[in-house]
C-alpha cells in the first residue's frame, strides 16, 4: 500500500531522515516510535505530501508521490494531526463535513456517513452542532477522527492523536481506536511516543532513532530480540508494558 525507497530529508545541514525503505502493508496498522526529534513525523509528513523528501521515492498504491498528483492522493489519505487541527470557528459537523462540501458531495450522502462516522467513533449526535472549544480534549479528537473518515480513504496517518489527553480519556480513546482499526481493515499508520500504546493498537512496530530505523517488528520481537542497546533502553524506558 506504502512504499518508501531510499528516502530522505534534509533541513539545510540537518538530516532529520536518513535514506529510509520501508513498506506497509495493505489493511494493517503500523505505529512509527521513538525519541522525540527521531524523524517519526517528517516521515508521515513525507507519506502525505506536506515535504518534499530530499531524495528517493514514495509511492501510495503503486502511484508515485509528487506534486502533479498530490491533491487527488490526499483525498485518499485521512490526517489526524496532533491535537485534532480542528477549526475553531466551525461547528463539530461543519469540521467533518468540510472537504465532503468543498467536493460538492450530495447532501444526503454527506448526512448518512456523518451519522456513521457518529456510530463508529461513539461521538453523540446531539454534539454536532458545538464548537470545537464546547467540546472536551476525547471528542475534539473523535470529530478529527471523523473529519479524516469522512471521505473513505484508503490510508488513514495519525501524528500522535492521544498525546495531549489525560490518561482515563486516553485509554478509551484507544479501545476505541482499536476496534475502529479491527472494523475498516484500513492501511494505517500511527505515530506515538507510547511503547504500550503502539502494541496495543499495532500489528507492526517501526521504531527509529537519529533519523534511522533501528528496528522493525512487532512488540514481542522488540522485547525479546532488540537488535541493538538502544532497543533495549528504549523499552526499559517505557512504562506499562508489562500490560500489553
Amino acid at each position: 500500500m506504502i512504499e518508501l525507497k531510499s528516502v530522505s530529508k534534509s533541513f539545510g545541514a540537518s538530516i532529520a531522515l536518513h535514506e529510509t525503505d520501508l513498506c506497509l502493508d495493505a489493511g494493517k496498522t503500523t505505529a512509527l516510535i521513538g525519541p522525540s526529534g527521531c524523524g517519526k513525523s517528517t516521515l508521515l509528513r513525507l507519506i502525505v505530501g506536506l515535504l518534499e523528501p530530499t531524495t528517493g521515492t514514495i509511492k501510495i498504491e503503486g502511484q508515485i508521490v509528487s506534486a502533479s498528483v498530490i491533491l487527488s492522493l490526499r483525498r485518499r489519505i485521512g490526517y489526524v494531526i496532533q491535537e485534532g487541527g480542528l477549526f475553531a470557528h466551525l461547528t463539530a459537523a461543519q469540521n467533518v463535513l468540510l472537504m465532503a462540501k468543498h467536493l460538492k458531495r450530495p447532501p444526503g450522502e454527506m448526512h448518512t456517513r456523518l451519522r456513521e462516522l457518529c456510530e463508529l467513533t461513539h461521538f453523540p449526535e446531539n454534539a454536532l452542532t458545538r464548537y470545537p472549544v464546547e467540546l472536551s480534549g476525547g471528542q475534539r479528537q473523535r470529530v478529527s477522527l471523523m473529519r479524516a473518515l469522512m471521505l473513505q480513504p484508503s490510508v488513514l496517518l495519525l501524528d500522535e492523536p492521544l498525546g495531549a489527553l489525560d490518561p482515563m480519556v486516553r485509554t478509551r480513546l484507544q479501545d476505541d481506536l482499536k476496534e475502529i482499526f479491527q472494523s475498516l481493515q484500513q492501511t494505517t499508520l500511527l505515530v506515538t511516543h507510547d511503547m504500550a500504546e503502539a502494541g496495543f493498537l499495532a500489528s507492526r512496530i517501526v521504531l527509529l532513532n537519529e533519523g534511522r530505523v533501528v528496528q522493525s517488528g512487532t512488540l514481542d520481537d522488540l522485547r525479546t530480540r532488540p537488535a541493538s542497546d538502544f532497543v533495549r533502553d528504549f523499552l526499559h524506558a517505557q512504562r506499562g508494558l508489562a500490560e500489553v
